[in-house]
């Protein structure tokens, strides 16, 4: 059973998520950018919606928080982390960079917990936090089992050019837990520039253009210094033995040099045929400038802040795990790691502290891979009683948590945070809807109300809304129960 989890990682990493038990890694943590992340969703109208919810909030300070975060470090039993962040307070002192890397800190460590001795992990981050990122995945997943700092070029060109070199690039460190990791070879194709350059050649048989590759051996191979064909052996020999040169022959993929007369030209060497339609391609170094960055325009956008694509983790999962491994992505957002995860028929773990995030998850897989896979998958820490829903709005006093899981339960997307200032014009979400023959797009606004009891105005002031809107319906969901006069209204 794969699971979605919301609530804080490092809680759910520690109730839930057992030692040894997971393959794979990816975090895509908040970067200490300093910016708050809004979740553009598309309007009815397939565009940009005018509306924008808050996903996250990109900025540390150091106050109690970070501080308990940097004892627990400091006392533990990871000595790596300890002295990492210990080092870090010297330089840095007690300040948001510090606070940020206190949070990683402590997570990193139960990161570390659950991976198998075979498993691997990947931290995206960008030139802000990787350098100090990287001091502390060393201290914590020791030095020697560093494998990679990949650069993704993410995109081609950016406006922060005035005062320094524009920044088109993002950083993903790979580590290893052990000499036994998993890493299979990734290839992509050949540019167009090498194939003119190398696969000159082409018979027009239909067996596409080739390259023609030395067939001497290497090393002394007295055993196999014959004679093929009036063609003397190389000085140390052939690379293959004579029954293997006469079925490469046989199958066309020996060149045997021709005169001008049509008799073959000893005085130099044959070759062997390597067609490009056989190749596997180009092995993927740590420069990784084929996957494009998502536009608005992309068919898997969602609207999502820091949006991954999903070939991006294709890359990463067919690299370090195997069919049936499991993968775990704790900050997983909109859900583009369990989404290749599922793909590629590995187990998966998400973990996501918002309900926007959680709900948008559950939607992009029942999109992507239909009702069916409902029952494949296991939603833990959402309210799933009436006792529930209460401590999240009243006791929690999570009042936005609360609506978009509410939000969540009927499809519909929020329609603000609810943290910008100016009234919220009585709209917490939008659904649409088709019911006619022509295919008109339909609304249907939503209210959500958290509180222990509504006001008596509520649907008449719904009733309003919904026709200056011009929508088609109207909703109101509540967690207190209404009143007979609402009831008559």
């Amino acid at each position: 059973m794969n699971h979605l989890y919301y609530g804080d990682n490092l809680d759910i990493l520690r109730m839930y998520v057992k030692d040894d038990s997971v393959d794979l890694i990816y975090l895509d943590p908040p970067f200490n950018s300093k910016r708050d992340y809004n979740a553009v969703f598309s309007s009815k109208t397939g565009g940009k919606a005018a509306a924008q919810v808050q996903a996250f909030e990109d900025t540390w300070r150091w106050d109690e928080s970070a501080a308990r975060a940097y004892d627990e470090v400091i006392r533990g039993t990871h000595s790596g982390a300890a002295n990492c962040l210990k080092a870090f307070r010297d330089m840095l002192g007690t300040n948001d960079m510090l606070a940020y890397l206190s949070m990683m800190a402590v997570r990193l460590v139960e990161l570390r917990r659950v991976l198998k001795s075979t498993g691997s992990i990947y931290l995206h981050c960008d030139p802000t936090m990787s350098h100090y990122l990287k001091v502390l995945m060393d201290g914590i997943f020791e030095s020697r089992n560093f494998r990679s700092e990949i650069t993704w070029k993410r995109q081609s060109a950016h406006s922060d050019a005035k005062h320094r070199y524009a920044n088109v690039v993002d950083i993903i460190l790979f580590y290893a837990m052990s000499s036994k990791t998993t890493f299979n070879v990734q290839y992509t194709a050949h540019d167009d520039d090498y194939v003119a350059k190398f696969y000159r050649h082409n018979d027009n048989d239909g067996r596409g253009p080739y390259q023609l590759d030395n067939i001497a051996s290497p090393n002394p191979r007295p055993n196999l210094m014959y004679n093929y064909r009036g063609f003397d052996p190389p000085p140390k020999g052939w690379r293959y033995s004579i029954e293997t040169m006469q079925r490469l022959d046989r199958e066309g993929r020996i060149s045997l040099p021709i005169t001008a007369l049509g008799s073959f030209d000893t005085n130099k060497r044959p070759r062997l045929k390597r067609y490009l339609n056989e190749q596997e391609g180009t092995i993927v170094s740590n420069l990784w400038v084929d996957i494009q960055s998502l536009t608005f325009q992309a068919a898997e956008t969602l609207g999502y802040p820091t949006q991954k694509p999903l070939n991006l983790l294709e890359r990463i999962i067919k690299a370090s795990s195997n069919e049936g491994d499991v993968v775990l992505d704790p900050f997983c957002g909109c859900g583009t790691t369990i989404t290749a995860a599922q793909k590629l028929n590995r187990k998966w773990i998400g973990i996501d502290i918002t309900h926007l995030a959680v709900n948008l998850m559950r939607s992009r897989l029942i999109d992507t891979f239909g009702d069916e896979i409902k029952s494949t998958f296991k939603v833990v820490g959402e309210p799933t009683t009436l006792e529930d829903a209460e401590h999240l709005a009243l006791v929690d006093n999570e009042k936005y948590q609360f609506q978009f899981w509410a939000l969540g339960l009927v499809g519909a997307r929020p329609e603000s945070s609810g943290e910008k200032k100016g009234a919220d014009r009585g709209i917490d979400g939008k659904r649409f809807f088709s019911d006619d023959i022509n295919g008109k797009t339909k609304t249907i606004i939503i209210s959500v109300k958290g509180g222990k009891s509504i006001p008596s105005t509520a649907v008449r002031d719904l009733r309003g809304t919904m026709e200056r809107e011009g929508a088609e319906m109207a909703v109101l969901i509540s967690l207190a129960e209404p009143t007979k006069a609402m009831k008559e209204d």
